[in-house]
């Protein structure tokens, strides 16, 4: 397997906590172009310009190209082959803290990872175990390891890392909403959410917090419709989960340090509920593809509800 020391760049990961479920957005294969197939500088610049499009149909839309922008842009988030960290997450509420050093394909979104250690929140052990996401099917090796959840977990952490960029797939709808104040800062609102059908969990959305001046996302409201029979914009607890410690990796600017809090109702902010970082970040790693294919006795998860 490859070695999270062995490139990129290192941030000195914390102990955190974490609410019960986490996002899972829909997973969306970008397939090359007849017209550009060998040419891989001239399929960036397809793929960026019709990202553009898409995120040009709207007020809202405009503000996520903005801010992927300034989070690096739309043609370095194509040229960047893999996505690769340390993710370590841990929850009160559900009793789990794990951690995982992750490689996902930018292109397919398969994503497999080193699990390193599991456990509940507050005594995990040390495994050497491994589990995989490939769009279709999650498993996990070896099959006694009840927790993460492969099928939610596979992509999870990736898609929360990757915010704006994965907002700037296909099947993604944006609302510009009224700025709003937090802790000081007048933040610029957008929504996004997804068409019917896209991913296993079209109902989540995702609300940013854009910053005035530096126009990165410092937060973010979401909702974790995973496992829920629910439509797309259903009205489900939201969560405020803040970004913070930006670093600038291979061109591309991601935060590295997470922290989230329950809301009321009325929008106040309560208890912490989950905080997770990301350590030895590389967007260049090389995609190892035999670490897809399932151990022999590998435990396969299905789909909520089947």
């Amino acid at each position: 397997m490859t070695d999270p020391a062995h490139d990129g760049v290192s941030f000195a990961p914390g102990r955190f906590w974490a609410p019960l479920l986490f996002l899972f957005l829909p997973v969306v294969a970008a397939c090359e172009n007849p017209e550009t197939e060998g040419d891989p500088e001239a399929e960036v610049q397809r793929l960026a310009e019709e990202a553009r499009d898409r995120l040009q149909v709207n007020e809202g839309g405009q503000l996520v190209l903005e801010t992927i922008e300034a989070h690096g842009g739309l043609e370095a988030w194509y040229r960047a082959p893999t996505s690769s960290y340390t993710w370590e997450y841990a929850n009160v509420g559900g009793d789990l803290r794990f951690k995982s050093f992750l490689v996902a394909d930018n292109r397919t979104r398969e994503v497999y990872h080193d699990l390193l250690l599991t456990g509940s929140w507050d005594d995990p052990e040390s495994v050497d175990a491994r589990f995989a996401w490939d769009g279709e099917e999650a498993w996990i090796h070896p099959p006694e390891i009840e927790q993460p959840n492969p099928r939610f977990w596979g992509i999870s952490g990736y898609y929360f890392q990757q915010i704006p960029f994965v907002l700037a797939d296909p099947g993604v709808n944006y609302e510009r909403l009224p700025d709003e104040e937090v802790d000081g800062t007048t933040f610029r609102m957008v929504r996004t959410w997804f068409d019917a059908g896209v991913g296993e969990s079209p109902g989540d959305s995702y609300t940013l917090y854009v910053h005035p001046e530096t126009g990165l996302v410092e937060a973010i409201r979401y909702t974790v419709s995973f496992g829920r029979d629910v439509p797309p914009g259903a009205d489900l607890p939201e969560t405020l989960f803040y970004y913070d410690d930006h670093i600038t990796v291979d061109g591309l600017t991601t935060a590295t340090a997470y922290r989230g809090y329950s809301l009321s109702e009325g929008g106040t902010r309560g208890e912490l509920r989950n905080e997770a970082f990301a350590d030895s970040i590389s967007f260049r790693r090389t995609f190892d593809r035999s670490a897809m294919e399932p151990p022999e006795g590998a435990r396969f998860v299905p789909p909520p509800g089947s």
